[in-house]
């Protein structure tokens, strides 16, 4: 049975939207010309340090394909590296630290105005105070002033490091800073300092390898990553060393 025009018009336009979707589809494809990095990192990480380096960090030899999540990366699913946040070692890992935390409250520049001067841990309290899914920097910091603080009705948790700098610029509480992820929000005064004490973080963010050896790729934009994050050639250099061959 032959088609009417209106229905062959209608073949014509569904074929013609299914070659568009394959030809984008196809643009999202990594170029065959660049070599693959497979690099598992934390939503806030991501967004907060590495997306503004990305494209240098590639380069015009490498693509790194993402997977944004909180669980244990798992190295036998074909990830090169991993970017978690811990206390460190972990068994059957090579972990390198990748910069030291020092904390401090920060608040939007409306709420800071509100505190005026004062800075004491009684007064912070007065606002809902503002925290990822790890308590601990903001029990360790008010701990100084003799403060045992239990998080209230008043305060929010937030899944992601990004989101409570979100939501501290948007002036829905007091936040620890953790440099150098609120670096950016604090340079564009979307965030202020309402403290300079400062408290070292009790955990650090780690570029992770698994013990075997590393594909040549992951080993360029490993050490391009270290590079960026301030860390000197021996560092680097340890770090990048061959692990033990696969059996």
């Amino acid at each position: 049975m032959c088609a009417s025009p209106r229905r062959a018009c209608g073949f014509a336009r569904a074929e013609e939207a299914l070659s568009l979707l394959g030809n984008t589809g196809e643009r999202w494809l990594p170029r065959p010309t660049k070599a693959v990095v497979r690099l598992s990192v934390t939503p806030s990480v991501a967004s907060l340090w590495l997306f503004p380096r990305l494209a240098k960090l590639e380069g015009n030899g490498l693509h790194v394909e993402l997977t944004l999540e909180h669980r244990l990366a798992d190295f036998g699913e074909g990830t090169d590296l991993a970017i978690r946040c811990g206390k460190g070692p972990w068994a059957g890992v090579r972990a390198l630290p990748l910069w030291q935390e020092k904390s401090f409250p920060i608040a939007s520049p409306a709420m800071a105005a509100r505190l005026g001067q004062r800075s004491d841990a009684l007064s912070l309290l007065d606002l809902p105070i503002l925290h990822d899914s790890n308590i601990e920097g903001w029990r360790r910091w008010l701990a100084r002033e003799g403060v045992d603080y239990t998080p209230r009705g008043q305060d929010r948790r937030f899944e992601d490091y990004n989101l409570v700098v979100d939501a501290c610029a948007q002036g829905l509480g007091i936040a620890l800073a953790r440099p150098p992820l609120s670096d950016a929000a604090l340079a564009a005064g979307r965030v202020v300092a309402v403290s300079q004490r400062t408290l070292d973080s009790h955990v650090a963010f780690h570029l992770i390898r698994p013990d075997d050896a590393l594909r040549s790729p992951a080993i360029e934009f490993a050490g391009r990553f270290l590079r960026e994050a301030g860390h000197d050639e021996a560092t680097i250099n340890a770090f990048i060393a061959p692990g033990r061959a696969k059996g």
